[in-house]
């Protein structure tokens, strides 16, 4: 077993054939929801880490795995999805409507690419593949972090 291929591919998530990138955002889910656990009231502090301590490993695999693919941005690899999520909960105290936020609008923006995240795809290596993710989660934590603002003015409780 190749132990960065293990980790770039989010634990071979990335070879589902289809939907790879929500696969392996679900498979980051799953590591935010037992962070939380594991971690308690200190789960978003552990968060905060977490997305310090995979960036730059996360870069680094990145690149090495264009030169396993042979190819820019392998669809294959999920770290970037992973990371992105991450971000995108980056700051947020846990609750199952903000993560099912999270998680729906990280997609939304990783998918549609608003500006300047499709320009950004065009850095080489590692840092092309993460920089779009990195830059979705935080349109994602900005919109979930204003509509969260908007439900507490409005009373509305988050579970």
């Amino acid at each position: 077993m190749n132990w960065k291929e293990f980790l770039f591919t989010g634990l071979y998530t990335g070879y589902f054939p289809k939907g790879s990138g929500t696969v392996g955002a679900l498979l980051a889910l799953l590591f935010y929801i037992i962070l939380h656990q594991v971690c308690g009231t200190y789960g978003a502090i552990a968060n905060v880490v977490l997305v310090i301590l995979v960036t730059y490993p996360a870069i680094k695999l990145g690149d090495d795995a264009e030169i396993y693919f042979a190819q820019k941005d392998p669809q294959e690899v999920v770290l970037d999805e992973m990371l992105g999520f991450w971000v995108t909960m980056l700051f947020h105290p846990f609750s199952l409507i903000g993560t099912a936020m999270g998680f729906i609008f990280f997609r939304l923006f990783d998918i549609i690419k608003p500006f300047p995240i499709r320009r950004l795809e065009h850095f080489r290596g590692g840092l092309g593949i993460m920089i779009d993710d990195i830059i979705a989660g935080v349109y994602a934590n900005i919109t979930i972090t204003i509509i969260m603002a908007i439900m507490k003015v409005y009373g509305i409780i988050l579970v």
